[in-house]
């Protein structure tokens, strides 16, 4: 008989990635319970998500109502047929900032309201990150002051475990960086003292009970971790999921540790299954209607553009020696229009809808989309950026990689003012994400500047839209990111790719099955 109504918790929720993932999992087995989240607008997009899935699964026959209000018809996605649906979705993602004692009292009440503890139920979530990762590590080292025992984000994971030790899941799921398994304090690896606290809760919080031990497994590699196993006898790169093994069109590599209760038998070791030929960045957003580019810092119009990028593809031709990159850009000219729209939150397009590349994705992208394209929306650059993002996406079509350093931007012009650039210490500042190869990993920083995420049309011009993004990191057509775009990056780029987080929690739903 299969499972159902399988109770999940999710913490550190961002706009919902991992959830997503189990929520479409095993037939739809998986039923979230609480997702809690600090920021504000990942909060509001994990509620409308919320409201979006009760729809599914208990009146289909108002999803409509959902559909409008992403296509711009109605102002908000519920009326007073489904006002109580919208009321349990509110119950279920909770604005909530882990680690005060405010926010740790409201999960607790959270969770005791809703949570069945006599049943099977499954904790997942990642800790905030930014203290681990190897670019934040990098940025504190520059902050005289910075000492990491001192820094809370490294102990956010600790209330994870409080949530483990106090509520005991059959089975956790936790997803971190890659800097988690070199990030030190006071010269201990910081990751073998999160295996020995995941694998006995109660001694890492003091408590004396020690019932709820938990064997940390590896997705992709046969390996296990016990309380009493030697930290150092692990491998830790055993740990690392890269992403675009698995379906994913990003090469996002990070750590998901797979936590089973001890007492829930283990009858057969699942591993996530590699793909054969992996999803490259064409393959899952060719199809999306072209947007172009706003000028910045000067008038912008469709025939100031248009001007603008023509005259950049005519100097840059007339200085270049390399006959590939000026075939490339001459026909960048021909396909520059001032026709091109520049996208927006609910973006129309006359030949919509066009078919997802990728036979692997397209239904998972494109069921119940809405007419619209969601977060379809270009940014503004300066007319310098312009030529370097025209330059780099043309000279990636004409030798099938990004250019790289003042080697490759070696036209006079293209270099940006930048005291480092020579030194090549910012080889990888102008990045294009190519057609036929997986993307970069999306993160949080495209809010801040779209260099190192460059479209690879020329003619285009510009770094890559939300909805591109979320593309990439594997988000459905009709998950409607809220906030403005600047929030919606971050939302995106700090998300586990549903995809992903989908084929894991089959993992875990055979797990429980076979518990059964």
């Amino acid at each position: 008989m299969k499972l159902k109504d399988i109770q999940v918790i999710d913490l550190f929720a961002g706009p919902g990635g991992l959830g997503e993932g189990f929520s479409s999992a095993a037939d739809e087995a998986f039923k979230i319970l609480v997702s809690a989240e600090k920021d504000q607008f990942a909060y509001q997009t994990l509620r409308l998500r919320a409201y979006y899935r009760l729809l599914l699964r208990k009146a289909q026959d108002k999803l409509s109502l959902y559909l409008d209000f992403c296509n711009g018809y109605r102002d908000s996605p519920w009326d007073e047929t489904t006002e109580d649906l919208w009321r349990e979705a509110s119950e279920e993602a909770k604005l909530i900032e882990l680690g005060t004692e405010s926010g740790n009292a409201e999960l607790d009440r959270a969770i005791q309201q809703r949570l069945n503890q006599e049943l099977p139920w499954v904790l997942i979530g990642g800790p905030p990150c930014q203290a681990y990762s190897l670019v934040g590590r990098s940025r504190n080292k520059g902050k005289i002051d910075y000492k990491p025992e001192k820094d809370e984000r490294h102990f956010l994971y600790k209330e994870y475990l409080r949530i483990i030790q106090k509520y005991r899941p059959a089975i956790f799921v936790m997803e971190n960086v890659k800097g988690i398994l070199s990030s030190k304090i006071n010269g201990e690896l910081i990751f073998h003292s999160i295996l020995k606290d995941l694998s006995d809760p109660d001694s890492a919080i003091n408590d004396g009970n020690s019932v709820g031990r938990y064997r940390i497994l590896s997705l992709v590699k046969d390996v296990e971790f016990k309380r009493g196993d030697s930290p150092t006898s692990i491998n830790p790169h055993d740990f690392i999921i890269q992403a675009e093994e698995y379906g994913v069109p990003q090469a996002r590599h990070r750590v998901i540790l797979l936590g089973v209760r001890e007492d829930i038998p283990i009858n057969r070791r699942q591993l996530l299954n590699k793909i054969e030929k992996q999803v490259n960045v064409g393959d899952v957003i060719a199809d999306l209607p072209p947007v172009r580019s706003i000028l910045s810092r000067e008038k912008d119009s469709p025939e100031n553009w248009a001007a603008n990028v023509s005259g950049h593809a005519t100097y840059l031709t007339s200085n270049s020696s390399d006959p590939k990159l000026r075939y490339e850009l001459h026909m960048a000219v021909h396909g520059v229009s001032k026709h091109i729209l520049t996208g927006g939150t609910r973006m129309h397009s006359e030949n919509y809808p066009k078919m997802v590349k990728s036979e692997l994705l397209s239904e998972w992208y494109t069921r119940n989309r809405p007419q619209v394209w969601l977060n379809h929306e270009s940014r503004a650059h300066m007319t310098s950026d312009l030529r370097r993002y025209l330059y780099a996406a043309a000279f990636a079509k004409a030798h099938n990689r990004s250019p790289k350093g003042a080697e490759d931007f070696k036209i006079p012009g293209l270099e940006p003012k930048h005291k480092n650039w020579e030194t090549g210490h910012f080889a990888d500042r102008f990045r294009v994400q190519v057609y036929d190869k997986p993307s970069n990993t999306v993160t949080s920083h495209m809010a801040k500047d779209g260099h190192y995420f460059i479209h690879y049309d020329p003619s285009q011009c510009r770094s890559l839209t939300v909805r591109e993004a979320a593309r990439i990191q594997t988000f459905p057509d009709n998950y409607f990111f809220q906030g403005n775009r600047t929030q919606q990056y971050h939302q995106v780029g700090n998300a586990v790719p549903p995809y992903l987080a989908k084929q894991i929690a089959e993992i875990v739903y055979n797990l429980l099955y076979d518990s059964n």
